[in-house]
């Protein structure tokens, strides 16, 4: 087989892998906006909606005496899903037509009432109190039952992509791994990434730290199977680390949108790097305005965890930045960045389909 067959067959299966991928996970927003249309019904915001016009978030709530910017990411799921009409300036009308389906209940056609979704009907209370109080749910309420269910998915990623590829990519991170070095994983989660990271350069120390003890008593459950002694956990938010040590590594893996105070935590970074450390940023893929991430499939679906989990977290405290599961976008990223005082910002695109990545220094 010749090279140009040989690359225009792997091209043929990624492209198979992609369309196939791309179907099942239409399956899983399917759910998520069943689930939303199900919340609108209950909270009667297709009422509301209904022969209103275009309206805003902040018209919405005046209208409902909801919260409104749970209603603002309510409303763009809704219309990434083409339940809502986009009319431009975050204003969303519900139309015409969808009056009977969704806002009528004594129409004959009416069906949202015939909407649920994969949640507990526990959750999906939970949620609607948000909408009326503002405030949501913390990772560690959801129990430690959570805390392992992406650790298989974020292992492979660790081993496969984030120790082979992408630590080398950083400007001389590498060597002093290898040398040994003083790294922080803040946010650490499940530990996947620093269990791979404790293994693959012994020499230097691990400090993982989460505000869920959940997810700390599970990292060190996983490094005394490992038998890692190059790991301590602590529980911590990034706003305040827990020993008074500076790092030549700090990691944020798909932490900083959900974070309550993401500039303060920047902050705490900045003074927590040795002069020439490096900050490395894991979080979702996604453009500043609302209309350029139209262009996402999977768009109503990320609105969906940004809800349930992503957006709730960054809203589990009054005053809470709430910037969800796409608000940390490259420009939030590095205006944040170098406001907290740093001065280098390197994207790096790992053709990594949902997520970019940061290299940021003094």
């Amino acid at each position: 087989m010749t090279d140009d067959v040989q690359d225009n067959a792997t091209r043929k299966s990624a492209d198979a892998t992609r369309k196939y991928a791309n179907m099942i996970w239409q399956y899983r927003q399917a759910e998520t906006i069943a689930e939303m249309i199900h919340l609108g019904d209950k909270l009667d915001l297709f009422k509301a909606m209904a022969n209103a016009g275009p309206l805003s978030a902040d018209e919405l709530a005046a209208k409902t005496g909801l919260h409104p910017r749970w209603l603002l990411e309510w409303m763009r799921l809704q219309a990434a899903a083409r339940v809502l009409a986009y009319c431009g300036d975050d204003h969303f009308e519900l139309p015409s037509e969808a009056s009977d389906l969704l806002a009528n209940r004594e129409a004959s056609g009416f069906a949202a009432s015939s909407f649920m979704g994969g949640h507990t009907p526990e959750q999906l209370a939970g949620l609607m109190e948000s909408f009326k109080t503002g405030i949501g749910k913390t990772y560690e309420s959801d129990g430690p039952e959570t805390v392992a269910k992406s650790e298989a998915r974020h292992r492979v990623a660790a081993e496969r992509s984030v120790v082979p590829k992408m630590i080398p990519a950083l400007e001389g991170v590498a060597a002093k791994l290898e040398y040994g070095a003083l790294v922080a994983d803040v946010g650490c989660g499940d530990g996947a990434l620093v269990i791979a990271l404790a293994k693959a350069y012994p020499r230097s120390r691990f400090h993982a730290m989460d505000p869920s003890r959940f997810a700390v008593e599970h990292v060190e459950q996983r490094a005394a199977e490992n038998e890692l002694t190059n790991i301590r956990a602590f529980a911590a938010p990034a706003e305040c680390f827990p020993l008074p040590e500076q790092y030549d590594l700090i990691i944020t893996f798909d932490c900083m949108h959900d974070m309550t105070q993401p500039q303060a935590a920047i902050e705490e970074i900045y003074r927590r790097l040795v002069d020439d450390g490096t900050w490395f940023i894991k979080d979702i893929r996604s453009k500043p305005s609302f209309e350029d991430n139209l262009r996402n499939p999977m768009l109503a679906m990320m609105y969906g965890f940004s809800l349930f989990t992503c957006m709730a977290s960054a809203m589990s405290e009054p005053g809470g930045a709430g910037l969800g599961t796409l608000g940390f976008n490259p420009e939030v990223a590095e205006r944040m960045s170098r406001k907290a005082g740093f001065a280098r910002f390197k994207l790096h695109d790992f053709r990594d389909p949902g997520n970019l990545y940061y290299e940021v220094r003094r």
